[in-house]
């Protein structure tokens, strides 16, 4: 199949932005994109043709599909689930109707033998949206695990590297690196090609300082669990918005870091913030009752708690939410779509994914000019 997309704004993911473009797809890959009329080889190529602003209207804009790296469930599944294959496909379901075409699935903490076994059903069940699995844990620090089950948390010397990563598709790993032997842990998982994040954590800025040395490139969901940022004691955000190693992680609902400091963020560390759900079941669904590893959950009003708690549990956020929180929030529209597409691609390794840019996959989301989603590609094939 051969598409093209014109008539549009589009951005292709850098950021760069060209105020009324087009963009060639061809047997999953991007062939090309440029400014103002497609030429007539692009034309004559070409067996499919969408006009952008005939779908979406005035305003219409094409950007590539997003990445979510961190993405517990939607539609009511998790990724823990029994059936491996159907909760896949849900989640993927729901999230690519708002622009993802890509994810990586999370699990909470767990036992390990229990890790392996769900590492191995999803890694059975791949998908082409799917990009791997992200360890949640099971190595937190009890007193900043959040929504994790405080029986699950291990000790980093607990843990064995050679299982887990044998065990299937295994990409990230969220680890706090105070625990007595973390630093070796995130060693050995960096040294196996796992992207390591630090997360769930006490940690200061010391020690933060080295798990980076050690191996680390991620900070889970920057400010939630973990020591706030301090003039004095800057901790794991304060380091992280210093090292051009970073990148962190912003869960933009409005709950989980307040809306004014959306912006700030963004221009603290440029290019280095991706936007993630950290979606549970509920995400799609609303309000009322749900499972997260093994804890009760409450969604009330859009907001998941642990059920009689205050203490929040995921969220029910898509990434095309994120988009438009942030960028409602003054960041430029390029810079909150280059976060939700390029860096966290980037971030796991998949520098063929969030960009429109030649020899790039073929994912693709047409937009309104009030950023909602109306068109999905990957891979060239419409989802949605």
């Amino acid at each position: 199949m051969s598409l093209l997309i014109r008539e549009a704004r589009v951005i292709t993911g850098e950021p760069v932005e060209i105020a009324r473009g087009w963009v060639h797809l061809a047997d999953g890959v991007v062939r090309e994109a440029g400014a103002g009329d497609p030429p007539p080889s692009v034309v004559s190529a070409v067996t499919d043709v969408v006009d952008a602003q005939e779908m979406a209207g005035a305003g219409a804009l094409v950007t590539p599909g997003l990445v979510d790296i961190h993405t517990h469930g939607g539609g009511g599944s998790a990724f823990e689930d029994p059936d491996a294959a159907a909760a896949v496909d849900r989640i993927l379901g729901v999230h690519a109707a708002h622009g993802v075409t890509r994810l990586v699935a999370s699990l909470v903490s767990a036992a390990p033998i229990d890790l392996e076994q769900t590492i191995g059903a999803l890694s059975a069940a791949a998908r082409p949206g799917l990009l791997g699995i992200h360890l949640e844990g099971p190595c937190l620090d009890i007193d900043h695990r959040g929504a994790h089950d405080p029986r699950a948390l291990r000790d980093p010397v607990r843990l064995d590297v050679d299982r887990l990563t044998a065990a299937g598709r295994l990409v990230q790993i969220t680890i706090a690196p105070e625990l007595p032997g973390a630093l070796d842990l995130i060693r050995s998982f960096a040294a196996a090609g796992v992207r390591v994040a630090v997360g769930h954590t006490g940690a200061d800025a010391a020690t933060t300082r080295e798990a980076i040395a050690a191996g680390a490139t991620l900070l889970t969901h920057a400010f939630n669990a973990m020591p706030p940022l301090h003039h004095r004691a800057p901790g794991p955000v304060g380091v992280a918005l210093a090292d051009e190693a970073m990148t962190l992680e912003l869960i933009a609902d409005g709950t989980h870091v307040d809306p004014s400091l959306f912006a700030p963020l963004f221009r603290a560390a440029p290019g280095r913030i991706a936007l993630v759900s950290d979606a549970m079941a509920a995400a799609g669904v609303g309000d009322g009752a749900f499972r997260l590893g093994g804890l009760d959950v409450t969604v009330a009003d859009g907001v998941a708690r642990l059920s009689g708690t205050d203490t929040i549990a995921g969220s029910t956020l898509t990434l095309d939410r994120a988009v438009r929180g942030v960028a409602a929030a003054g960041v430029p529209l390029a810079q909150a779509v280059a976060a939700a597409t390029r860096v966290p691609a980037r971030a796991v390794g998949r520098d063929q994914l969030g960009l429109l840019e030649k020899g790039c996959r073929a994912d693709a989301v047409v937009w309104t000019r009030g950023l909602e989603p109306v068109a999905v590609w990957r891979d060239g094939i419409r989802l949605f």
